[in-house]
């Protein structure tokens, strides 16, 4: 077992410390740093984003040749670590001989061990994993509101112990690191985007974890991995084609999916229903083309699928809280006097 010793929470350091124990080469811009690989030790990359002084946004895509485990140890600082797995599986433990806790693809997991205490985070050989973690050191926090909940739910109810949850299936965080992966823009737009999207995945972490502790008792689902998998490949293809007039049968067919299955996987991933994700994805592909084409707003509500201009127009203003032809003469008068 190969470790890779982590003795800093700065990140500039902790890419130092990874580079010099891997290999690979450092590229840097601005708060962003990126590590690629490419040795007989691994192939891949890690990524980093610095959001503030308390808070760092670090992604692993990355196939390790051999079993290597992350060990961190820190002992002036309390740490806690939001982990989502989009790719394969790792697993987590504090110390040599502590419990250890296995995190799997569409799974989210919340880490925070004890002053002294090291914390190990164990990929298997030749398993490509891509997992995303957003750390928080507490006492740096600026935020009183955002620190208290922290300390209160992760830290003082453990009475400064190690702490480990691994929380069921979320396809929402998966979403929201697509779209982080996703960002373009640089300068001042890129860094609010980025930013803000790492607030957004660190909520849907605490959101994820609160929600299991109210549904503890009931939340059996009976969805695997596979399933969860099947369930982001259809949302992805009714977001690809809106157009089609899409039926419960033909989308469970088309999944191999039953029809109870492809509920209770929407309401998962998307917290709506089959028929309502469809509609929305429709209006949203609306909106879409009101910005960007110059099609008239009949022509929009055939290409989306739906036939009635009437009830596109109702339920477009249920979301955008105006009608399809009054924002699309508001996009027009933006564009003339930009």
């Amino acid at each position: 077992m190969k470790k890779i010793s982590i003795t800093s929470n700065k990140l500039s350091t902790i890419f130092e410390q990874i580079q010099e124990q891997l290999g690979g080469k450092i590229i840097k811009k601005a708060k962003n740093y990126k590590l690629e690989i490419d040795s007989d030790m691994a192939k891949g990359f890690i990524s980093g984003i610095l959001v503030e002084n308390a808070i760092a946004y670090m992604e692993y895509d990355i196939v390790f040749k051999e079993n290597v485990s992350l060990v961190e140890r820190l002992p002036h600082a309390r740490l806690i670590h939001f982990g989502y797995c989009s790719k394969g599986q790792i697993i987590q433990n504090f110390g040599n001989y502590g419990k250890k806790h296995m995190l799997s693809q569409f799974q989210t997991g919340i880490f925070s061990g004890a002053p002294s205490t090291e914390s190990f985070l164990t990929f298997k050989k030749d398993e490509e994993v891509k997992i995303s973690m957003v750390t928080v050191n507490v006492s740096s926090v600026s935020d009183e509101e955002l620190k208290t909940q922290l300390q209160n739910t992760f830290l003082m109810s453990q009475n400064h112990s190690d702490f480990s949850y691994v929380g069921s299936f979320n396809l929402k965080i998966f979403e929201k690191i697509e779209h982080l992966n996703a960002i373009t823009q640089k300068g001042l737009v890129g860094n609010l985007l980025t930013n803000s999207t790492v607030y957004l995945i660190l909520a849907l972490e605490i959101e994820q974890h609160k929600y299991d502790l109210i549904h503890a008792e009931t939340s059996a689902s009976t969805l695997s991995q596979a399933d969860m998998e099947a369930i982001k490949d259809i949302s992805q293809f009714i977001r690809n084609y809106p157009e089609i007039q899409y039926s419960l049968k033909y989308l469970s067919k088309k999944s191999g999916l039953s029809p109870f299955k492809l509920q209770e996987g929407f309401k998962i991933m998307h917290n709506r229903t089959v028929t309502d994700f469809i509609r929305n994805v429709r209006i949203e592909a609306a909106e879409n083309l009101i910005r960007t084409t110059g099609l008239n707003i009949s022509e929009i509500v055939y290409t989306i699928g739906l036939t009635s201009r009437s009830y596109f127009s109702k339920i477009f203003k249920a979301k955008y809280n105006c009608s399809p032809k009054h924002y699309q003469n508001f996009q027009n008068t933006f564009i003339l006097s930009a």
